[in-house]
């Protein structure tokens, strides 16, 4: 599965995902609380209340809770609609219950947020504004239209109409802000959850093409003696069988498959050698490895080596991880997408630090973008805020997330700027990505002087 492929999940299909028991659980307990809110203003404080409706509007609920218990599994994920015709309901009611006591004058209107900020949390944008719109319709007719709350003695309780706007100004922001916020939050949380574990699936492909090119090369190895011996065989034969030359034909033949299966073999087996056995390579070597599927795509790929006053003579041993390589990587097939004929790659150390730049001779990163590089998902822009030039830069922010997650888990620092930025002595206009080690992070260079013993290869 290529990068290209993942896509975020939308809000409509996480709203698929809930399921019906915790719809009916969520529902039990603003039940109970109902209940006892009504209890305690009629025996504790003495308020009349239409009793029967308020238990009506909550016996309603009671039945709603305990059809869907037994007409459905418990396991039952519900439907965008069906959880948003739950929510609705219970949005409903509550303004039902408040209607009967009191409005806005009731504290409790305040529960009218609750239905939303769900809605906000688990289902489509769609649905959010259908219950964020009947919230704010419902607030309105409250503030206007209710039964009034009494005491024993008869008296209304209510607040100054100015309290009552104020009261109605405030849900409504209230509804306006938590949806907006809850949403946002969520929809970021969603996005990295998402942009994670699209890391984590490149990371694994990454690591088993490693594991199969040691298990390659150890194939090869293993069959190198049997095809040496058939072609020896062969070999013999062939000379045994000159004054036969129908088997000396199928002798000949023998011999000439056991060269390509040889052949096979050692092209197999050559990566998978590279990955058994080299577990630490020299800078170079790395950053090779790492832009060789790119160098082929009709543009010219310079890698070189920038000297400096701290420069060293011998290129640091670095360790080759996995998300190195694919890290690098996305980065290169990024500059090479975007570059119009060129992309430096320059690698470059001192004592303490090892750096790579990688440039193009293209447009450059668009600055509407620059700022939010290595966020996953970026979302879509207006047509004012596109760059006509580079479309294709909207729909690269998750290939750039992974190269960025892959490249700070093994201890890197990332700088994203355009050309003349001072990162780079490569003169090009275009796009620069600068990826920076502390050197003992990345270092696996040998201490000692001479071969040594032998160590162990672990997996």
């Amino acid at each position: 599965m290529t990068q290209a492929n993942i896509r975020p999940i939308s809000g409509r299909t996480r709203a698929n995902w809930i399921r019906l028991r915790t719809m009916i659980l969520l529902r039990w307990v603003a039940i109970i609380g109902q209940l006892i809110a009504i209890s305690v203003a009629q025996l504790l404080f003495g308020l009349q209340l239409e009793l029967g409706l308020c238990y009506f509007a909550i016996g309603a609920s009671v039945i709603a809770n305990l059809v869907a218990g037994f007409v459905f599994p418990e396991n039952k994920r519900l439907t965008e609609i069906e959880n948003l015709s739950m929510i609705l309901f219970d949005l409903l009611q509550i303004a039902f219950l408040l209607y009967l006591t009191g409005g806005l004058n009731n504290p409790f209107a305040l529960l009218l947020l609750g239905p939303v900020t769900i809605s906000a949390t688990a289902l489509s944008l769609r649905s959010t504004l259908i219950l964020c719109s009947s919230a704010i319709v419902l607030a309105s007719i409250l503030a206007v239209f209710h039964l009034p709350l009494m005491t024993e003695d008869g008296e209304v309780l209510h607040i100054p109409e100015l309290f009552i706007f104020g009261q109605w100004t405030a849900l409504v922001i209230a509804i306006v802000f938590t949806s907006a916020y809850s949403r946002r939050v969520t929809t970021e949380v969603h996005s990295m959850s998402d942009a994670l574990a699209a890391t984590q699936m490149a990371l694994a492909r990454e690591q088993k093409l490693t594991d199969l090119g040691g298990v390659i090369a150890a194939a090869a190895h293993e069959l190198g003696t049997p095809l040496a011996t058939i072609k020896l065989a062969s070999s013999e034969l062939l000379n045994d069988l000159k004054a036969q030359p129908d088997l000396a034909e199928d002798a000949a033949l023998i011999r000439d498959q056991a060269d390509r299966c040889r052949d096979i073999l050692h092209d197999m087996g050559r990566a998978g050698k590279d990955d058994l056995l080299l577990r630490n390579a020299p800078l170079e070597a790395v950053v090779l490895e790492a832009a060789e599927p790119h160098m082929t795509r009709g543009k010219e790929v310079i890698l070189s080596q920038v000297d400096g006053p701290s420069h060293r003579k011998t290129q640091p041993i670095v360790i080759r991880k996995p998300e190195i390589i694919h890290g690098l990587r996305n980065l290169i097939q990024n500059a090479v997408d975007f570059a119009k004929s060129t992309v430096w790659i320059e690698s470059s150390w001192t004592e303490e630090s090892i750096s790579i730049r990688i440039v193009d001779d293209g447009a450059g990163f668009p600055q509407h973008i620059l700022g939010r590089i290595g966020d996953p998902f970026m979302r879509e822009r207006t047509l004012s805020q596109i760059d006509l030039t580079r479309p294709e830069y909207e729909g690269m922010g998750l290939g750039l997330f992974i190269a960025k997650t892959l490249l700070e888990r093994s201890g890197a620092q990332l700088r994203f700027a355009n050309g003349y930025e001072g990162l780079h002595v490569t003169p090009a206009p275009g796009a620069v990505v600068e990826v920076i080690w502390p050197r003992a992070k990345l270092s696996a260079e040998v201490t000692h002087d001479g071969i040594g013993e032998n160590q162990q290869i672990t997996a």
